[in-house]
């Protein structure tokens, strides 16, 4: 599997570790994940991209340790925390931008070809 070095993610750009949500957190997001928008993927030479795009609406219900305040933005955010807050992706996806003209387009990026590791 490809370092986050090797595929340019500025960790700083995220919590130190996952944030985990809270069930309250949660549960205000839920009301959201059916109007997350979930582009086709398309490629480079070496990864395949997509982009997924949250209700705008739902900023507001995302915790703010998530937020780049900074920047105007989310975060860039863990697996474990996109996956909390509606999500829904095969294996592999790491979260490497946000669109900062609009901030509720977060931009995704994995390996081509990839194969999730053996368990």
């Amino acid at each position: 599997m490809a370092s986050f070095d090797e595929m340019g993610i500025d960790t700083s750009r995220r919590n130190a570790s996952p944030r985990q949500l809270t069930d309250a957190e949660r549960a205000r997001l839920d009301e959201f994940t059916d109007a997350i928008h979930y582009s086709t993927r398309y490629s480079d030479d070496e990864y395949e991209y997509r982009h997924v795009q949250l209700p705008k609406a739902m900023l507001k219900a995302i915790p703010t340790e998530y937020h780049d305040k900074s920047k105007g933005t989310l975060k860039l955010l863990w697996e474990d925390e996109w996956r909390a807050m509606g999500i829904t992706q095969s294996l592999g996806w790491e979260h490497y931008e946000v669109h900062e003209p609009e901030p509720h387009i977060l931009l995704f990026k994995r390996p081509l070809n990839y194969q999730p590791p053996a368990q």
